[in-house]
This record gives C-alpha cells, sequence and structure tokens, in this order.
C-alpha cells in the first residue's frame, strides 16, 4: 500500500493546513467580540469542526504523510497542535504508540480485567465521552511548562494504558515537548490578552472542539475485535462533513493502512461494506466497560516509540 498511486497529496495538504492556521485564529479572535450565547454556541460548533479537521491533518503529520520533506511534514503538524493545545511530539507518540498497542490489555478502554478497578474505567471512559480527556491534555500543558518529570510511569502505577503509554516514550523529544507546551501556553495567553477575549468564551469556543475531540477518541475502537489492525472500524457522517474531517471516519482501513494519505482511504473499503454512524457508535460506548477474561499481550510494550 506504499505504491506510486498512493502518493502524500503534498500541495493539497499544504493548501489545507494553511487554511485552518487562518481559519482557528479567526473564530477564537471573533469570541471576543460574541455578545450573545448563540454566538458563542455557533462559534464553538466553527471551532469544534475546524480544529477537528486540523487535527485530522496533524494525523497525517504524526504518520509522515503531510509532506515529504520531513521538516515541512513536522512543521506543520507542530502549529497545528498549537491550536489544540498540546506539544505534537507528546500527541504524535502518543498517537503511534496507539496503533501498535490497539486492542491489546493496555489500550482497551472499553474493557477491565481480574484485578482492575471497574470503577475507574468507567471514569476513564465516560471522561472521555465527556470532554474531559481533552480537558486533561490542555492541562498537562501547563504542567510540564513547570515540572516535565510528570511525564514519568512511576506517577500512573493505578492507569495501565497511562503507564504504557509513558513508557514508550522517548527521552530524545523530552526538550521538544517541554517547548512546545510552552509556546501553546503562550499563545493562547497573548490570543486572550491582545484580542481581549474573556476567559470563558474562549473555554466555551474551545471546549467546542474538546468535547467533540474527545468524544470521539474511542468510539471506531468501542467493541470491536481483539486484533491490533483489525480492531477499529469504518464509521461515517455525511458527506461533507466526513471529507472536512479528511476521511477520519475510514477509520478500519487507516489500522489496516497506516502508511495511505488520507485523500485515498475510502477506496480501501470493501465495496459490499455499509459503515455505521458514528454518533450511533459514540451512543453505544454509554453502556459502559465491560469485564473481560481474554487477555491479549502488547507485543511492543516497553519499547521506545520513535
Amino acid at each position: 500500500m506504499t505504491s506510486s498511486r498512493f502518493t502524500i497529496p503534498a500541495r493539497t495538504n499544504l493548501a489545507i493546513a494553511s487554511a485552518q492556521l487562518v481559519t482557528l485564529p479567526a473564530i477564537l479572535r471573533a469570541a471576543g467580540w460574541a455578545d450573545s450565547g448563540w454566538t458563542l454556541g455557533l462559534l464553538a460548533l466553527a471551532y469544534g469542526v475546524a480544529m477537528n479537521s486540523a487535527y485530522s491533518m496533524l494525523h497525517e503529520a504524526e504518520h509522515n504523510l503531510l509532506h515529504p520533506n520531513s521538516l515541512v511534514n513536522h512543521g506543520m503538524g507542530v502549529l497545528l497542535a498549537l491550536f489544540f493545545p498540546a506539544s505534537y511530539h507528546l500527541l504524535r507518540q502518543g498517537h503511534c504508540g496507539h496503533h501498535i498497542r490497539n486492542r491489546s490489555d493496555d489500550d482497551a478502554f472499553d474493557l477491565y480485567f481480574e484485578g482492575e478497578n471497574p470503577f475507574w474505567k468507567r471514569l476513564q471512559l465516560y471522561g472521555t465521552l465527556t470532554g474531559m480527556f481533552w480537558a486533561l491534555i490542555a492541562v498537562t500543558n501547563f504542567v510540564l511548562v513547570v515540572r516535565p518529570a510528570i511525564l514519568s510511569p512511576r506517577h500512573t502505577s493505578f492507569n495501565r494504558p497511562a503507564t504504557a503509554f509513558l513508557e514508550s516514550l522517548s527521552p530524545k523529544y523530552a526538550h521538544w515537548i517541554r517547548l512546545e507546551a510552552l509556546a501553546a501556553v503562550l499563545l493562547h495567553a497573548a490570543m486572550m490578552y491582545f484580542w481581549s477575549i474573556p476567559p470563558l468564551h474562549y473555554l466555551i469556543v474551545m471546549f467546542g472542539f474538546g468535547f467533540t475531540w474527545s468524544a470521539m477518541q474511542y468510539a471506531h475502537h468501542y467493541g470491536t475485535v481483539r486484533d491490533v489492525r483489525k480492531g477499529a472500524m469504518n464509521l461515517k457522517t455525511f458527506f461533507l462533513l466526513d471529507l472536512i474531517l479528511l476521511h477520519h471516519n475510514s477509520h478500519l482501513n487507516h489500522h489496516m493502512y497506516p502508511t495511505v494519505p488520507w485523500k485515498y482511504l475510502p477506496r480501501l473499503s470493501d465495496p459490499r461494506e455499509k459503515p455505521g454512524s458514528l454518533l450511533g457508535a459514540y451512543l453505544r460506548e454509554w453502556r459502559g466497560p465491560r469485564f473481560s477474561t481474554e487477555r491479549v499481550e502488547n507485543r511492543y510494550a516497553g519499547k521506545i516509540t520513535n
């Protein structure tokens, strides 16, 4: 799946990413002018759509698929991540690690096992469904600036997925992560100050993205087969939104062929397949995690993500 017919659409990607980098600050700028709840609600919706699209492009960068030039690829990823706000190199290692841990005991958020606390597993899943996963990442920026050593598995013995993630972090990116976290904090503080964005307005608009991004994070995996590649689903919304999200909902196709750019993912589906609804998949997650006796080893436990 790395043949010439799946070449990186570099010019298209740069055009889309550039439009995103103009649109995102423009929406936040408008938050300073908002004078009604309806206006804020529309801006939150707009930021949710625009930043989820930007995250999909950032996701291409994580897989070295945004641009064939590595400097351009990761540079655009860093810029897009600032509006998350998060460290690109932290997000990238987390996502690449997800691909090798997917549906193992270290990455099964819809299951709990013998000896695990079911309440904690429910808190994790329901927190993800309500936007708290995004909030945790956003707050982590401040923690990384003042105490970067927090990225250590010794602080997360109670949380198996977090421990597996932290054990996989490469120390060579530690300075980049702290610098990017500082840049994100300074950028958003500057936008709020110079554009006179009230803190409540800022939080409402940002949470338009935070809630929707967090809510979608496990919808494509909930209840799927315990296989590192096949443990995902292709879902759908409607054509225009799926296109704006750069076919992120072709999620099984992406896990099966992670080196194929977003543009081609729909072509990889079985013509007989009828993808389910993203909203339906989200609602099913509210059933909560279930107890399982099936154990699937993380074959890459303890290995560093490059």
